[in-house]
């Protein structure tokens, strides 16, 4: 078991990481190569495809009918909401700010796990709440509009909703993983995805000029590390996450992505350094830091 441990705590460092960089590799895509939603829809019906296949050659799994439709669902609504507000989000934003609303998805897993599954409620987990959600406050009311961020208030708005829609997905895909397998749930989860992508593709048109011919190699280039590793490697780890860590902790190596999105950020320009974001960042921390205190008392 603690082998199986040591695995789930480095496949979350993999998977983070690949996260993190997403963040930057976006962001150069956005708007110019492609619209938000038409990468959504890449994305989904990429990684769906890409999970079937991997599935004809990994062990068969066992599952429910009713599984298999929870599964689809939770993809439908889930996977795609979260990357429906998250490209959104990050076409209007700058990588750091929207990786400062990912660190607070931690904080989003404890308030569904008091509403849903009646987790104690402590002072010092109040304390930490109010904390991260000053921090977030901080950075959506004081980052302004630039050549950078174009709409920062709607892409944080955004990115913050993203956040708590993957908290969602984080607390139910946890439980349904004790039922069935990683693959199983990958196929069905993302499938669902890709039939809620191409449904609002059709409405809404798809638009992505990184795949039009002749093809501009260096976005493309990039187009494919998003999907291939971000998308299709680092949800396979994910889920190994899910079943030997913590919902919790899963959620707390999303400060890996803070950490390589801000670092790769200021490096390439994307963003430049303020003090609130700076401020925010510390905020959210030491939220999620009194959180993690006050739910390592009780337990002991």
């Amino acid at each position: 078991m603690k082998n199986k441990i040591t695995e789930a705590n480095v496949s979350m460092v993999i998977s983070k990481t690949f996260s993190g960089l997403n963040m930057n590799a976006l962001k150069y895509l956005l708007p110019l190569w492609m619209t938000p939603l038409s990468g959504v829809t890449i994305r989904c019906t990429f990684a769906a495809v890409a999970f079937w296949i991997i599935g004809m050659f990994t062990k068969p799994e066992t599952s429910t009918r009713k599984e298999k439709i929870s599964l689809f669902l939770l993809g439908a609504l889930g996977i795609y909401g979260f990357m429906f507000f998250y490209l959104i989000g990050l076409s209007k934003t700058t990588p750091v700010s929207s990786s400062i609303f990912t660190s607070l998805e931690p904080i989003w897993v404890f308030i569904l796990a008091v509403i849903f599954f009646k987790e104690k409620i402590t002072k010092m987990k109040v304390i930490g709440i109010l904390i991260g959600l000053g921090g977030a406050l901080l950075c959506i009311l004081t980052q302004k509009s630039d050549d950078l961020a174009a709409d920062a208030f709607t892409g944080n708005m955004l990115c913050l909703m993203s956040s708590f829609a993957y908290a969602a997905y984080l607390i139910i895909s946890n439980r349904i993983l004790s039922k069935v397998g990683v693959i199983t749930m990958l196929r069905y989860t993302f499938t669902g995805a890709a039939f809620s992508a191409l449904i609002v593709s059709t409405v809404t048109g798809f638009d992505a000029r990184v795949l039009e011919l002749p093809l501009h190699w260096t976005p493309f280039l990039i187009l494919m590390f998003i999907l291939i590793f971000p998308t299709v490697i680092s949800y396979l780890l994910i889920p190994i996450g899910l079943k030997y860590l913590s919902t919790t902790l899963v959620a707390l190596y999303g400060y890996l992505i803070l950490i390589v999105a801000t670092i790769v950020s200021l490096t390439l320009g994307q963003d430049r350094f303020s003090w609130t974001q700076l401020v925010a960042i510390l905020l959210i921390c030491s939220s999620v830091y009194f959180v993690e205190i006050a739910e390592n008392k009780e337990k002991k």
